[in-house]
């Protein structure tokens, strides 16, 4: 399977990629290259900002989208309809409404 990752360098992202991996499949990041920029040499690699570089993902195809980064409709929106003829699912992953937010003292 042919899977682009938003994001993918920290966090649950990092799993999946190396899930994927392990399973064998092919992986493109889209991610700004802030964390963790050569932990997956491995893999292809397109360095941009969901806001204003999703053009560097036009032309291509992919089977499926994993979305670990999206904080705000907005930008996931920008996402989705930017990538919404190019991929058969999108796959979207909150971990706010699965992990609690720390407590304030």
């Amino acid at each position: 399977m042919n899977i682009l990752i938003i994001g993918g360098t920290r966090f649950v992202g990092r799993h999946l990629v190396e899930a994927a991996i392990a399973r064998g499949h092919q992986i493109t990041l889209f991610n700004r290259g802030e964390s963790n920029p050569d932990i997956f040499p491995q893999v292809e690699s397109i360095q941009g900002d969901r806001e204003k570089d999703l053009d560097k993902l036009s032309g291509r195809k992919w089977d499926a989208v994993i979305d670990t980064c999206g904080y705000f409709p907005r930008i996931v929106d920008l996402s989705v309809q930017a990538l919404k003829d190019s991929v058969a699912q999108y796959i979207f992953i909150s971990t706010v409404s699965a992990i609690p937010s720390p407590k304030k003292a």
